[in-house]
C-alpha cells in the first residue's frame, strides 16, 4: 500500500481524498484551515506610549518572545520628558534582559526586538555622510 493511500485511509474525509487525487496528478493544493499556533508565529505590533504606564503591555509582549513592538513616543514626549526617559530606561533594561534590541528611528518612534532579532542601523556615518536612520536610544538618556 503506498504511502498516499494509507494518509488517505487515516484521514478518511471527502475533501482529502479529492486532494489526494489532485496529488496523483502532480500536484496538492493545501488549504490555509491548518491548525498553526498562533503563539509560535512572529507577530510585529504598534504600541502607542501616552503615560509610563503604558509600556506595561510592551513588555509582557516582548517577554513573550514573539512581538517585534514599534512604539510611538510622541504623546509621552510631548507631555512629559521625564517620564519618557523612566519608560526607555525601562524599555532598554528589559531588551537587555531578554538578549533582545532596541533602537529608534525618525523623531517619535522606537523599534524594540526579541532575542532572535535584530535592527538594522546601517552603516557608520563618516563625516559629511548622512546620519543613519536607525539609531541607538540614547538620546533620552542623560
Amino acid at each position: 500500500m503506498g504511502f498516499l493511500s494509507k494518509l488517505k485511509e487515516k484521514l478518511g474525509t471527502s475533501s482529502s481524498s479529492e486532494m489526494f487525487e489532485d496529488a496523483e496528478h502532480g500536484y496538492v493544493e493545501l488549504g490555509s484551515e491548518s491548525g498553526v499556533d498562533t503563539r509560535a508565529r512572529l507577530m510585529v505590533r504598534p504600541f502607542v506610549i501616552e503615560e509610563f504606564e503604558h509600556i506595561k503591555p510592551i513588555l509582557d509582549s516582548l517577554r513573550e518572545g514573539h512581538t517585534i513592538a514599534l512604539i510611538n513616543i510622541k504623546p509621552l514626549k510631548d507631555k512629559d520628558l521625564v517620564e519618557l526617559k523612566r519608560a526607555i530606561n525601562k524599555l532598554k533594561k528589559t531588551c537587555d534582559a531578554i538578549e533582545g534590541d532596541i533602537a529608534g528611528f525618525g523623531e517619535n518612534w522606537i523599534a524594540a526586538v526579541p532575542n532572535f532579532a535584530y535592527i538594522y542601523r546601517g552603516q557608520k556615518a563618516e563625516k559629511g555622510e548622512k546620519k543613519p536612520q536607525m539609531e541607538e536610544v540614547a538620546e533620552y538618556e542623560e
